[in-house]
């Protein structure tokens, strides 16, 4: 394949990728908007609905300049190269977003218990300053990463980016994260294995909201993990077809599944018999309550 070709060949999987993100975040943002009316705009305040916007918005921002970079509209290298440092510096903050929701979760789950939400948001920080030198390093230094324009015909032209570094520190910096996600996940697990014991030696079928949440907590990791995964193998010498496929899931995936994961619990919680279904979720009693209390629930709907 020549380079011409090979050029038309990667700017025609580039602008199909592009446009495959921008409909399905799109989409999804129209299908949830009015359950996002219902339970966030229609409700009071809370920590949880200021958060589900940030995701919600900050992440449907990302991921459309992510879907306009790289040929779906010509930009000049100046352009390029600071729409190129938003997206990565947005991923480093959403990825952020999603742990500040774990952590809300597991506070809530560990009966809002302060030093829990202490030291957690306290191990985070190091986790935020690893970011920023990461974005720092990789993405905002002319030495690590420059653009390119390819002139394919006068009227078909576009801006690329080439690295000139190697891949380790990204792929080191990431182990951190990953040792950070699993204990998020394994603090929820302790929750809901505390929790399942308990309710089996008093012969009590489990809540179903922390059931819920902790395996949201699982899919968080699990994604957050495939996420990383795919990082550092977009750095491999990949195949055009398999790079752009992976980069449709990096630019989707997670603004997708992380907004959808949080309303669903309140849609769950909005179609339960619970009699305090007026309220916000998070000041509920039906899912931090202990059996006395939700029998006592049960008692009055009866």
């Amino acid at each position: 394949m020549s380079g011409l070709e090979e050029s038309l060949y990667a700017l025609d999987w580039n602008n199909k990728m592009s446009i495959a993100v921008i409909t399905m975040v799109s989409y999804e943002c129209i299908l949830q908007f009015d359950k996002e009316v219902t339970f966030v705009w229609g409700r009071p305040w809370s920590m949880m609905s200021c958060l589900y916007l940030a995701v919600r918005y900050f992440g449907l921002l990302v991921a459309i300049i992510s879907g306009l970079w790289g040929g779906l509209f010509y930009m000049s290298e100046a352009v390029s190269y600071g729409t190129f440092l938003f997206m990565q510096w947005g991923i480093s903050v959403y990825s952020c977003l999603t742990k500040v929701i774990l952590i809300w979760r597991l506070y809530a789950l560990y009966n809002q218990s302060k030093p829990i939400l202490y030291v957690l948001l306290g191990l985070l920080l190091p986790i935020v300053a690893l970011y920023i030198a990461m974005d720092v390093y990789l993405w905002s230094r002319p030495s690590a990463i420059s653009m390119q324009e390819i002139i394919i015909t006068p009227n078909i032209k576009y801006c690329t980016a080439f690295f000139h570094i190697r891949p380790m520190f990204a792929i080191y910096t990431s182990i951190p994260a990953i040792c950070y996600d699993i204990l998020l996940v394994f603090l929820a697990i302790a929750v809901l294995v505390k929790h399942l014991k308990e309710r089996k030696e008093i012969r009590m079928k489990p809540n179903i909201y922390i059931v819920l949440i902790v395996r949201y907590h699982v899919i968080y990791f699990i994604l957050n993990l495939t996420i990383q995964i795919f990082t550092a193998i977009l750095w491999a010498n990949i195949p055009m077809v398999v790079m752009n496929f992976i980069l449709l899931f990096y630019d989707t995936a997670p603004y997708i599944i992380v907004p959808r994961l949080i309303i669903n619990i309140w849609e769950t919680h909005a179609n339960d018999n619970c009699v305090r279904v007026s309220t916000t979720f998070e000041d509920c009693v039906c899912w931090t309550s202990p059996p006395q209390l939700e029998q006592h629930e049960m008692d009055r709907r009866v």
